[in-house]
């Protein structure tokens, strides 16, 4: 009895818990950072460019260590684990959709989805390249994509290894507005039904406002305002 009410107590833990996270580099950027992320929410974050929204995404993915705070996935403090499990989180558990697109430009648009396919065990759903609309392109050359159809890629390929947590660096900035609510929609999806979060960093109000929660970092702080 005693193990089951442990598992359902943990259950009920955040996705991810980030305590008192404070970073600067030869300046300040924000201290004292708080936030949750729950199984099935998605965030965004707003504020000024310079402000260190992309450096706090950073530091929730693990790729970049506060000076100061803590944060915790799965109730263990991913700063204090080995590079081994780090590094295991980061490939199974965690997906990374950048604002520079990191995609292979010797490969064409399949071939990219494939390596992820093979690093994660993972097949590629048609039904997720129909819903990203980029079904048509899957033998052109990185080279030959439009921005908005590499960036479209990039969100497919992240979807395919089914992370946990998705962490977005402005993921509709090449994007039309009815083409970046169609993304959003499918990444919406995606965390609902599979029990995942999403945080994303975005310039964009109105598509900060389709997530359950937004929260504006600013003189230092991270404020909800949603």
């Amino acid at each position: 009895m005693t193990e089951v009410n442990t598992m359902e107590a943990d259950s009920n833990l955040p996705l991810l818990d980030v305590r008192a996270v404070s970073h600067d580099f030869d300046y300040p950027l924000f201290k004292d950072i708080n936030l949750a992320l729950n199984k099935g929410e998605s965030i965004a974050i707003i504020g000024a460019s310079g402000s260190g929204k992309s450096t706090l995404l950073n530091i929730f993915s693990t790729l970049l260590i506060p000076n100061k705070g803590e944060v915790y996935y799965n109730n263990k403090n991913i700063f204090n684990l080995s590079k081994n499990n780090l590094l295991k989180i980061r490939r199974n558990d965690f997906g990374i959709i950048f604002q520079a697109h990191y995609l292979f430009r010797g490969f064409n648009a399949d071939e990219n989805l494939k390596i992820s396919e093979l690093l994660s065990e993972n097949d590629v759903d048609s039904n997720l390249l129909s819903s990203l609309n980029i079904s048509h392109v899957m033998k052109q050359g990185i080279g030959e994509l439009s921005g908005g159809q590499q960036q479209r890629l990039s969100c497919a390929r992240v979807l395919v290894k089914k992370p946990k947590i998705i962490f977005a660096d402005e993921p509709t900035g090449n994007l039309d507005f009815q083409t970046a609510n169609e993304v959003m929609d499918v990444l919406f999806d995606y965390v609902q039904n599979n029990d995942a979060g999403l945080i994303m960093v975005t310039h964009e109000t109105k598509i900060a406002d389709k997530c359950d929660k937004v929260y504006k970092l600013n003189d230092y702080r991270l404020e909800q305002i949603k």
